[in-house]
């Protein structure tokens, strides 16, 4: 059995094609949201889901229950979305038309633009607790950080959110 941080895993992963087709089914919507926030870009996002799950296949973690699994895929997913935002940064070669064609649907406006300008360990947190719902508890066990950690970041990353559209309105 694979050890995981020193924990004996209770889920044997990766025997069974249908677990990866479930844990695809479940997961995907959620972690392509979190990835179109941190890259703003639909194409990207998928990349980065992607090589998740591509991840979770060639790795074949051990996971100890499935709130374990599920932080792991979006720790996962956050670090590829991190990878592919710091690659497009070193190039930006990519016309500003290409970009605005592949752009997430943005239903809130200049919300969620402000929440993708954020820095990410702001940005994290802040799409966690508004757009999917977690507590900071929750949160806190998906990001590996304190819970003290996270409402410290929640609060400035709202109080950059505030001053970034005072801004814009002006």
């Amino acid at each position: 059995m694979l050890r995981v941080k020193g924990v004996r895993s209770v889920v044997p992963f990766g025997t069974d094609e249908t677990i990866y087709s479930q844990v695809v089914t479940e997961y995907s919507s959620m972690l392509l949201r979190l990835a179109c926030t941190r890259l703003g870009s639909t194409v990207d996002a998928e990349d980065a889901v992607q090589e998740t799950f591509l991840r979770l296949l060639t790795a074949r973690p051990a996971f100890r229950d499935r709130e374990h699994e599920k932080a792991w895929l979006i720790r996962t997913t956050l670090q590829r979305a991190s990878d592919i935002r710091r690659k497009a940064e070193r190039k930006r070669s990519v016309p500003l038309e290409a970009v605005a064609e592949t752009a997430a649907p943005d239903k809130d406006g200049e919300l969620l633009s402000a929440v993708r300008a954020l820095p990410e360990k702001y940005s994290a947190p802040v799409h966690l607790h508004y757009y999917e719902g977690y507590s900071i508890k929750e949160i806190a066990k998906l990001l590996g950080l304190p819970a003290a950690t996270v409402g410290t970041r929640l609060a400035r990353g709202r109080e950059r959110l505030r001053q970034m559209l005072k801004e814009e309105e002006r």
